[in-house]
C-alpha cells in the first residue's frame, strides 16, 4: 500500500514537472517571468510577455538570451552600415534610417542618447575620410552661432504648436531646389560672415527638429562646397551639435555605461559606412552629385510636409 502511494505521488510530480520544465528554464534565461499562483484564485498569470528585459524583440523559449542579443546587435550593425553609407554619400539621413530600429530594440528613452553618441562617431568618420578637404574656417564661423542657437531652439520646441516647425521646414526645403539652381547660374556664394549670421537661425531650427543634415547641407552648398569638402565640413559642424546633446544627457544622468557601450557599437557601423560612402562619392561626377543633393532636399521636404499634416 505504501509503495503504491509513493509510485502514484512520483508519477504526479512527473506530470506536473515533466515536459514543461525545460521550457521554463529557457524562459527564465530569456527574461520571461511567471507569477506564482494567486492565493485567492489559484490561477497563474504571465507577468511579462516573451520580451527580453530592456529590449523590444521577442525572445522565445528556443532562443537563449545571449543568442537574442547577438541577433539584435548583428541587425543593428547591418542597418547602421547602410545608414552610415547613406550619410557618407549625401551628408545626412543616417538618423532617419537608424532611429526607428533603435527605438524598436532599445526603447525610445534609450534610443535618443544612443543615437547621439552614434552620430558623433558617424560624423567623426566623415571628418577622417575627408580631413584634407574640410574648410575649418567655415566650420568655426558657422558653429560660433549655431551651437548657442541649437540650445535656444530646443527650449522653443515646447512653446510651438505641433506641426508648425515641420510645415515651415518642408516648404523651405522644397523651395531650396529651384533657388539653389537659380543662384548657381548667377555665381552666388555665401561668405564666412554669412555663415556666422545664418548659423544662429539654423541652429535654432536644428533644435526644433531631429536631424541637422537637411539644413546644413544646403547651407554649405551655397558657400561653394561640393563632394568631399561639403561632407567633411558639414560633419565637423554637426559634431558640435551632437556633442552638446550628449553633454546634456550626461548632466541629466541619462548616460549609464550600457547606453554608452551601445552607442559606441552602433557608432562603429556608422563610421565604417562613412568610408564606404567616400568610395561612392569619388565615383560620382560633380553634376551627378548636385542632382543627388537636390533629391535629398526633395525627400526631406516631402517627409516634413507629411509629418506636419498627418
Amino acid at each position: 500500500m505504501g509503495r503504491r502511494r509513493l509510485r502514484r505521488s512520483g508519477r504526479g510530480r512527473l506530470r506536473r514537472g515533466g515536459a514543461g520544465e525545460p521550457h521554463r528554464e529557457q524562459a527564465r534565461e530569456c527574461g520571461i517571468f511567471h507569477r506564482r499562483d494567486d492565493a485567492e484564485g489559484g490561477r497563474g498569470a504571465l507577468e511579462k510577455s516573451q520580451v527580453r528585459r530592456g529590449h523590444g524583440v521577442p525572445c522565445g523559449p528556443g532562443r537563449p538570451a545571449p543568442e537574442c542579443a547577438a541577433v539584435e546587435y548583428l541587425f543593428v550593425l547591418v542597418v547602421g552600415l547602410a545608414a552610415g553609407t547613406l550619410g557618407g554619400v549625401v551628408g545626412t539621413g543616417s538618423s532617419i534610417v537608424l532611429m526607428p530600429v533603435l527605438v524598436l530594440l532599445f526603447g525610445a528613452r534609450q534610443a535618443v542618447p544612443i543615437m547621439a553618441i552614434a552620430a558623433i562617431m558617424g560624423n567623426a568618420g566623415r571628418v577622417i575620410a575627408w580631413r584634407r578637404d574640410i574648410d575649418w574656417r567655415a566650420c568655426l564661423a558657422y558653429c560660433a552661432t549655431a551651437v548657442p542657437g541649437a540650445v535656444l531652439g530646443a527650449s522653443l520646441l515646447l512653446a510651438i504648436p505641433p506641426g508648425v516647425a515641420e510645415l515651415a521646414l518642408g516648404v523651405f526645403f522644397l523651395s531650396l531646389i529651384p533657388l539653389r539652381r537659380w543662384l548657381a547660374r548667377r555665381s552666388f556664394r555665401l561668405t564666412r560672415l554669412h555663415l556666422a549670421l545664418l548659423g544662429g537661425p539654423m541652429g535654432v531650427l536644428t533644435g526644433l527638429v531631429v536631424s541637422t543634415g537637411p539644413m546644413t547641407v544646403p547651407l554649405f552648398t551655397f558657400y561653394g562646397l561640393e563632394r568631399g569638402g561639403l561632407l567633411g565640413t558639414e560633419a565637423a559642424a554637426s559634431i558640435g551639435m551632437y556633442a552638446s546633446k550628449v553633454a546634456t544627457f550626461q548632466a541629466l544622468g541619462a548616460l549609464p555605461a550600457p547606453v554608452v557601450l551601445d552607442g559606441l557599437i552602433v557608432g562603429s557601423s556608422l563610421m565604417a559606412g562613412s568610408f564606404v560612402g567616400r568610395a561612392i562619392v569619388l565615383a560620382l561626377t560633380p553634376g551627378a552629385y548636385r542632382t543627388l543633393v537636390d533629391g535629398l532636399m526633395l525627400c526631406s521636404g516631402l517627409t516634413l510636409l507629411w509629418a506636419a499634416v498627418r
